[in-house]
């Protein structure tokens, strides 16, 4: 059994999710002995149907209780927060349209997303989508990328995520290399696609190649097998993908954050010994952990942290990548404004739904 010394260190690399509007005896005792360094928001942990006052201040306070409990001053809290389905606030927070639908409205979108982002504490949105709608049938991303071509969904990706920036939010680009050409849901199964790297240079590495010369901070992994790139491993866990690719051809030098590891497409590799090692050893910095995927407990992201430490120990995992991911992890946290919640002014709700309407117009 790994110590709690130990365990902490994995906390510097994980993204946790919360069960509920409320700390769990679970939550108290992985924030207090993993103290990861940020968490991430679900629709589960705002109080829905209640009025915007008294769910606000009952996210104010399970906010609260976190820091408390992480014993952290800087954390990344985090939301996905898209726009279209992906939005997991109760009203009056805006629902703004699909990113497919914003076009010209990219930048304006994100700045006030922003401003609502920023007034529930929220530092980091996982967003943009940098994937491309190039496949009609894809039951995961469809009308949550910019465009059905690399260039709109660059240029679309591009411009919301300057939008948060200029308003003070943390962006990331994701899914890295690409979703948006699967016919399968990594939430539910291990998507497959042979796609050269030559081919994914010409089309799904393009928004990706966008936001990287504009100093985009964070880049997501996708769970999805290339085979033609790296027929071993998902990208999460790859190598060829994550370092020669994103970190080497691309220029990446920012933070590599996985994707949900409780997706099915990818949730049973990582109660396997030695496979958070080979995703640090491949390029990932950091682990999401969401618990709001089939129930996942507790007790699966203390396996995750106890692999870690194991893999400390057998000397698996070099004590010099690990150092290298949290070093970048804390430049990044040193530069994430840290927000208090509070309510916003009626009059903004109502210039923001005005704009939601005048986007779902363009």
């Amino acid at each position: 059994m790994a110590s709690s010394q130990q365990l902490n260190r994995f906390g510097h690399h994980l993204i946790l999710g919360i069960s509920g509007t409320t700390l769990s005896d679970e939550d108290k005792r992985a924030l207090g002995e993993l103290k990861p360094i940020g968490v991430i928001f679900f629709a589960k942990n705002f109080l829905d149907g209640a009025p915007y006052e008294v769910w606000l201040q009952k996210f104010q306070d399970l906010n609260n209780q976190i820091r408390q409990y992480t014993e952290r001053e800087s954390m990344f809290v985090t939301l996905d927060h898209e726009g279209g389905r992906v939005v997991r606030t109760p009203p009056p927070i805006t629902r703004f349209p699909q990113a497919l639908l914003l076009r010209s409205h990219a930048y304006e979108v994100a700045k006030a997303t922003a401003v609502e982002l920023k007034s529930l504490g929220i530092n980091l949105s996982w967003a943009p989508v940098a994937d491309i709608f190039s496949q009609p049938n894809n039951p995961v991303i469809g009308s949550r990328a910019f465009g059905s071509n690399p260039e709109t969904a660059a240029q679309g990706a591009r411009d919301y995520y300057l939008g948060l920036r200029d308003s003070g939010i943390i962006g990331c680009a994701k899914h890295f290399p690409g979703h948006g050409d699967t016919s399968q849901d990594s939430h539910v199964e291990l998507p497959v696609l042979n796609l050269t790297l030559e081919e994914l240079r010409l089309r799904e590495l393009i928004p990706f190649k966008t936001l990287i010369e504009v100093q985009i901070p964070l880049v997501m992994t996708v769970h999805i097998l290339f085979p033609k790139i790296d027929p071993d491993v998902p990208a999460t866990l790859s190598q060829p993908i994550l370092n020669n690719i994103l970190r080497e051809e691309l220029g990446f030098k920012g933070v590599v954050v996985s994707d949900d590891l409780d997706m099915k497409a990818i949730s049973d590799m990582f109660i396997q010994a030695g496979t958070v090692a080979r995703s640090l050893n491949a390029g990932c910095d950091l682990f999401i952990v969401s618990r709001n995927i089939n129930s996942s407990s507790i007790e699966r992201t203390y396996r995750i942290a106890e692999d870690f430490a194991d893999s400390l120990s057998n000397g698996s995992l070099d004590e010099s990548v690990v150092e290298a991911a949290r070093e970048r992890i804390e430049k990044l946290l040193v530069l994430t404004p840290q927000y208090t919640v509070q309510a916003l002014d009626k009059d903004i709700l109502l210039q923001h739904a005005q704009l939601a309407i005048a986007s779902s117009y363009s």
